[in-house]
């Protein structure tokens, strides 16, 4: 597939999107013309699209073998930039591959070649290491997040990869922040910087400090969520441990949430983010893990419940929320005897005495035992739980689907009657399960 105006307009219709941002439209000029590039952008503001528009292009639909690699620093954003590639419908055949899940699957998906490969460093190494494809096709090399991917803990991984590519003659570097040097092996010359970070864009983030009194911060903490009331956000934590302490109080306390860690499981972490994108939770309580690279709405506040540790993750967290044309809020929880890094600058106190309404979530999110392998569409789900579930177009919310199963948000209070009359039923061919997400 060539990827031509009218190609490219076809792409952006299926996805919904009106207009490109002036970033993507530069960054796509950019790169179709460098050899070399590093795309530098906030968080949220489409750099996926960015480069995945011209990396289009640039493939040839005759050639059986991997063309284009993109290295990511976790499996979230393996994930996302997999989704993104395959809703724009552009023919090609795109995989991703992250530790996690089993080798299997990823056998499997790979023994009819990609044109376009996703991985985390690790995984990706297996493969190579294993010649499970030819990399001589390989010319465009693409790191998303590549201060992340670029760190000392990724470092011997990347420079293994780098080293068996010999074909590579476009580079693309993204993130949302700078890093100071990168390594000489990823042979990045005289790149061509496209560089968002210092404009000013519409979005307006207000950063407030909350100070607790105590040194026991969590009553502090239900105080600002009930003076939040009813908004999404995320909580972030530095240490998994502490995700776990929290979670324990805000059940206690009745506030629903979700938890994200690097000490869960894959599918564990896929579907807490799951019930948050379709509202079943309100609070996603995560470590930096939840920063970059995963696919959730806009927020309208994040929650610094313990101080970042460096400017980068400071960033990252805020990026979550104020995004483009958006207004957003980060609150920093800091206890009475903790300063404040140098980095975290115009802060403003604020009163959380005054309580908003607060009604908890109202969807509950099904579990149904068949997906795209089962030939099963969106439409066929929809079909199912409104024709014999009695549901209304309104009732039916977010329908997540995957390869061997789906979820649905419906109403709480329809969930019980819903998995009591479909549990069991036909779904296409397929005889389906149906239950409450535990």
């Amino acid at each position: 597939m060539a990827n031509t105006i009218k190609d490219q307009q076809d792409i952006l219709d299926k996805l919904n999107i009106q207009t490109l941002h002036p970033m993507q439209e530069e960054a796509i000029s950019v790169i179709a013309e460098q050899t070399n590039t590093i795309l530098l952008s906030p968080t949220g503001t489409g750099k996926t699209l960015a480069f995945l528009l011209p990396l289009l292009d640039v493939l040839d639909p005759t050639n059986p073998d991997v063309q284009a690699l993109i290295i990511v620093p976790s499996r979230e954003l393996a994930i996302q930039i997999e989704q993104v590639a395959r809703n724009m419908g552009s023919g090609f055949k795109i995989n991703a591959v992250y530790g996690g899940r089993p080798m299997s699957k990823d056998k499997i998906e790979l023994k009819h070649t990609p044109a376009v490969l996703i991985g985390t460093p690790g995984r990706i190494l297996d493969h190579f290491d294993a010649d499970r494809f030819s990399k001589k096709s390989i010319k465009t090399l693409i790191l998303d997040e590549f201060d992340k991917s670029l760190e000392d803990g990724f470092e011997d991984e990347m420079k293994r990869i780098i080293g068996q590519l010999p074909s590579i003659n476009k580079r693309i570097l993204t993130s949302a922040t700078q890093l100071e040097k990168i390594p000489g092996f990823v042979r990045l010359d005289k790149p061509y910087v496209v560089d968002y970070l210092t404009v000013k864009r519409k979005s307006t983030l207000a950063i407030k400090t909350v100070v607790s009194q105590k040194p026991n911060k969590l009553p502090t903490l239900l105080e600002l969520l009930q003076h939040i009331g009813n908004e999404q956000g995320i909580i972030f934590c530095n240490l998994r441990e502490n995700i776990d302490r929290l979670s324990h109080f805000l059940k206690r306390n009745k506030i629903s949430h979700s938890t994200f860690s690097g000490g869960m499981e894959q599918q564990d972490r896929e579907r807490s983010l799951i019930t948050f994108r379709n509202g079943t939770s309100q609070i996603l309580l995560a470590t930096d893990l939840a920063s970059r690279g995963i696919d959730i709405p806009e927020l309208n506040f994040i929650i610094h419940y313990e101080l970042p540790k460096h400017k980068e993750e400071f960033i990252h967290r805020n990026g979550r929320t104020a995004r483009v044309n958006s207004k957003g809020t980060a609150y920093i929880l800091k206890g009475s005897d903790e300063t404040l890094p140098d980095f975290i600058k115009d802060s403003q106190g604020v009163n959380i005495s005054k309580k908003a309404p607060n009604t908890p979530p109202q969807w509950e999110t099904l579990f149904i035992s068949g997906g795209r392998k089962d030939k099963i569409s969106k439409g066929d789900i929809v079909g199912l739980f409104m024709k014999q579930g009695g549901l209304t177009q309104e009732q039916l919310g977010t329908i997540e689907l995957k390869q061997d199963c789906a979820f649905i948000a419906v109403p709480l209070k329809e969930s019980k009657r819903i998995v009591t009359l479909l549990d069991n039923t036909r779904l296409k061919k397929k005889k389906v399960r149906i239950r409450v997400l535990d």
